[in-house]
């Protein structure tokens, strides 16, 4: 059985997805690569994002389209007044900073194995201040988190 398959570049489709949280519709998508490994795992998690409504703190996960870069999906981790500055919880140093106008989306869930996250809750926002505090021994901690999960999946 043949499927027709659409074709588009990743500028191309996050575009419509900005396009369709603009008009107040949520999206689902599939995670994918390791940016914000461990809490979002590519091919493993989807998430949920709905309207950015300028109301944005730190520890949100937000999907911002950079002039330079394109569209992120990455976590704020500090609020510059009027910009953030992003990073995805996989990173070590690597940062972005955007403007409150260039985010264009918010994850409210994580879909893990057919349980639905809400990031929004007190035991969500505190392990992502956690693991934000933990940012000078994250190295290991992904090497960690890593290794076991390929343990794991023995």
């Amino acid at each position: 059985m043949l499927t027709d398959k659409l074709l588009l570049n990743n500028d191309q489709f996050f575009t419509e997805v900005a396009r369709m949280l603009a008009g107040g519709n949520s999206v689902t998508l599939r995670a994918k690569g390791n940016s914000m490994y461990p809490f979002i795992v590519d091919g493993r998690d989807s998430v949920i994002l709905q309207t950015y409504r300028k109301t944005a703190a730190v520890g949100d996960i937000v999907l911002a389209h950079l002039p330079e870069k394109g569209f992120v999906l990455h976590r704020i981790y500090k609020n510059d007044g009027n910009e953030f500055v992003l990073m995805g919880d996989g990173n070590l140093h690597t940062t972005e900073r955007c403007s409150k106008n260039d985010i264009v989306g918010k994850v409210v869930k994580i879909i893990r194995n057919g349980r639905y996250i809400d990031c929004s809750s007190s035991i969500e926002r505190y392990k992502a201040t956690l693991w934000r505090k933990m940012l000078p021994t994250r190295r290991y901690l992904l090497f960690a988190c890593r290794w076991w999960v390929k343990r794991n999946e023995r």
